[in-house]
């Protein structure tokens, strides 16, 4: 059976020769990014607005449409349901109301109203303003602190000059990734930081493969010019890139046309974060690489200490 293959075997692209154009696109799309973000901010869920938490048990499991319906006319603006541990759990979301503990409770009384009796209410709060901030401020931290972790990671796997592109590349990924939600206007909650989350994991693992294969390269090639030992280096690397891409956006495809509302802002990003992960791995990390005196000496004396590592153990 012959092997499977998206793109020819040795693949001649040139990317390294294009790097202009790559370039260009990436600062206006930050630039587009940064730029609605201003102007129309993100659609902030209830996680980071504040609003109401209801936890309730239904007698069987299956009840999820049948409750969303239920409350969707209620004029409280955005109610959010979701299965919470056991099928017959679920968590009721209700967007913060206008005026103070009262218009809160008069929701709450809405909500059990139009759900009526049958229903075991086990949990009721309210999350204000100073949750919904340290919520917020956590999140940005969460990403904050993943990006930092991964610079050192490749600092220390490899060299600052790679760490330096990586983390441009993801800096690049995740500004893009708040523009796309701000034009979109698609809810921006702890899912969303999530799934960012994982974008970075996803996006410096396929700038992982190809950076291996360029200090591969640096050892092998000592009087190929750089220009061109970068370009070989995505061309051989750029088989498995795309198949991995392709085949992790088949199931998020799947997830966001099947996954239900629950899950749609989640999926949706992560589709974003596998295509502009993927264009930043090979398009931007790599041609960065030129601006940034990688030293062949080096990947020299690290192989060396590899080979004595092999041979002691």
């Amino acid at each position: 059976m012959k092997p499977l293959n998206l793109i020819s075997i040795k693949p001649n692209l040139e990317f390294i020769g294009k790097r202009t154009i790559f370039f260009a696109f990436s600062v206006l799309l930050i630039l587009a990014s940064l730029s609605l973000f201003v102007a129309r901010d993100l659609n902030y869920g209830i996680d980071f607005q504040g609003g109401i938490l209801i936890e309730v048990r239904v007698d069987k499991a299956g009840k999820l449409g049948e409750m969303r319906q239920q409350l969707s006319n209620l004029g409280l603006g955005e109610i959010s349901l979701q299965e919470f541990g056991a099928p017959t759990d679920i968590l009721i979301r209700v967007q913060k109301q206008e005026g103070g503990e009262k218009a809160q409770q008069a929701a709450i009384d809405k909500v059990k109203q139009a759900l009526g009796p049958g229903v075991e209410y086990r949990r009721t709060e309210f999350v204000g303003p100073k949750v919904s901030e340290e919520l917020f401020r956590d999140g940005v931290l969460a990403v904050v602190l993943a990006m930092l972790g991964i610079l050192i990671y490749i600092w220390f796997r490899f060299e600052w000059q790679f760490g330096l592109g990586a983390i441009i590349a993801l800096t690049h990924d995740v500004l893009s990734t708040i523009g796309i939600f701000a034009l979109t206007g698609i809810e921006f909650n702890l899912s969303t930081v999530a799934a960012i989350l994982t974008i970075a994991g996803y996006s410096i693992n396929d700038t992982v493969v190809v950076y291996d294969r360029v200090r591969e390269n640096l050892r092998k090639y000592k009087t190929l010019s750089l220009p061109e030992l970068l370009n070989n280096s995505i061309n051989e690397t750029l088989s498995r890139t795309v198949m991995t891409s392709v085949t992790t956006l088949l199931a998020l495809l799947s997830l966001y046309i099947l996954g239900g509302e629950v899950i749609r802002g989640f999926s949706f990003a992560m589709i974003w974060g596998v295509v502009i992960g993927t264009y930043s791995s090979i398009c931007l990390a790599v041609p960065l690489l030129l601006y940034l005196n990688v030293n062949r000496g080096t990947a020299q004396v690290k192989s060396d200490q590899e080979v004595a590592k092999e041979i002691s153990s």
